[in-house]
């Protein structure tokens, strides 16, 4: 069926000069439609002029030899997307530098590629995360029953006659300073979430952190002075670094712990206190060459049943 156009579109179309393909616009209409005042569009050649008049009349088409039309440069945003040279979750064990707070090569260090290198599952990470805030509230807010409330007991006036609600004791929840119905009482928030898969958040969080750079591995984290200076001068070396979580092997060194303590964006923790939440606040993790043999050697040891 002939595709019918208005003498208005007729008039638009044609005292703009366009031509469309090898055809012009006159040669592209029929005189045998539904009349003088309402020409059709030859089959053969509506899906040509369609095609160009959409072109011209659409945003610009970017190609590689357009001449015209394309956006200015400076419009373009200059931003590069990072994409990851391997594929992530594969269980790849990964090869990565290992330097110290002097920027000096201490050499290379495979991380094993069921820890380091499993795959990101983000419902995980909720689980295990909904899990330790539940697990670290205190739970000690407390209010007064009946029973608990100072006050008398006696009956405040006398059943009947002196036209008031009868009322048995001026302890009750109705009267000012009174007691809380079903109010909370100190108890465990804690929710339960299997070993294994508090063990498989921390395992996708260091995976994480390895496949978007941010893992480094120091050799050790001994200082040569207590002075905050030094971690400072480190933190300031790493551009994209806002905050950084430092975790050590054993216990924490005096030095390390002194030079950290007045930074806000700088934490420090053992081996033993590392957590996914932990992980998650801090967009940089640096763990020392014994936190990492530590770490390694929890998430291969077996689950006591």
């Amino acid at each position: 069926m002939a595709l019918l156009i208005s003498r208005r579109v007729f008039r638009a179309i044609g005292s703009s000069k366009f031509s469309f393909g090898q055809a012009s616009l006159l040669n592209a209409f029929n005189g045998h439609g539904c009349g003088d005042d309402f020409p059709s569009f030859a089959p053969s050649v509506s899906a040509k002029m369609s095609f160009d008049m959409l072109r011209r009349y659409s945003t610009t088409i970017l190609t590689p030899n357009a001449a015209e039309g394309q956006f200015p440069s400076n419009s373009l945003s200059p931003k590069h997307v990072l994409t990851p040279d391997r594929e992530i979750g594969l269980y790849q064990d990964l090869m990565i530098p290992v330097t110290n707070f002097n920027n000096e090569d201490k050499g290379l260090m495979v991380l094993a590629g069921d820890v380091f290198d499993v795959p990101i599952r983000k419902d995980i990470i909720h689980r295990v995360v909904r899990w330790q805030l539940a697990k670290r509230q205190q739970g000690t807010h407390s209010t007064k029953t009946i029973s608990e409330v100072s006050g008398t007991g006696r009956k405040p006036w006398k059943q009947k006659g002196t036209g008031r609600a009868r009322h048995g004791t001026l302890r009750g929840p109705q009267f000012r300073g009174g007691a809380i119905m079903h109010g909370p009482k100190p108890r465990s928030h804690a929710i339960k979430l299997n070993k294994k898969v508090r063990r498989l958040g921390l395992k996708i969080a260091l995976s994480a952190r390895a496949a978007e750079g941010k893992l480094m591995i120091f050799d050790d984290m001994e200082l040569p002075s207590h002075k905050t200076k030094y971690i400072v001068n480190y933190v300031s070396q790493i551009e994209t670094a806002k905050k950084l979580l430092l975790v050590d092997g054993g216990p924490i060194n005096e030095k390390l712990k002194l030079a950290t303590q007045n930074l806000h964006y700088v934490n420090v923790l053992p081996s033993i206190g590392l957590n996914v939440y932990s992980i998650l606040l801090h967009d940089t993790l640096v763990m020392s060459r014994d936190a990492v043999n530590r770490i390694v050697e929890r998430m291969h040891t077996p689950i006591n049943r």
